[in-house]
């Protein structure tokens, strides 16, 4: 059996690997996808809806988001529709601690991402599943809750 990795999560508004552009991946290697694992033990023990690779210090555009019951992996996860409905919800962050923002996002999306098994995905998400994964891609833009206030 395989021991957990728990990353340390990166902590701060100014801290630069949180505040740049994610690089794209170009094929899904191992290392890749022990970056998954590593970021699905550390997610799971902080409790958390989702993280992103640049909240463990990793600048790739590489994401776990809850959705449909399932922490579910994402690399080059990009939306490529946004209804013109939102909802503002107060969200927390891994990386803000105590800090809670209201945070308006559209309530429905369409995202395309490749899977750990390098397959094309695309999916209709809505409420607190679009939320959550508008959240990861955020960080992955370089843009945190606390850009919302």
């Amino acid at each position: 059996m395989r021991t957990m990795a728990v990353l340390p999560i990166t902590i701060g508004e100014e801290t630069a690997v949180l505040r740049v552009v994610s690089q794209k991946v170009p094929q899904v290697t191992k290392d890749i996808k022990k970056l998954l694992k590593d970021m699905h033990d550390t997610v799971k023990k902080a409790e958390g809806l989702g993280i992103a690779a640049p909240q463990v210090g990793v600048s790739k555009a590489v994401c776990l988001a809850l959705f449909n019951g399932k922490m579910t992996p994402m690399i080059n996860p990009e939306i490529t529709w946004r209804s013109e409905e939102t909802s503002v919800m107060e969200e927390g962050c891994l990386s803000l601690p105590k800090i809670n923002v209201d945070v308006p996002r559209p309530v429905e999306i369409l995202v395309r991402y490749t899977d750990e098994k390098g397959a094309p995905q695309e999916r209709r998400l809505h409420d607190l599943d679009a939320r959550v994964v508008q959240h990861e891609v955020d960080h992955l833009n370089g843009v945190l809750i606390v850009d919302y206030q």
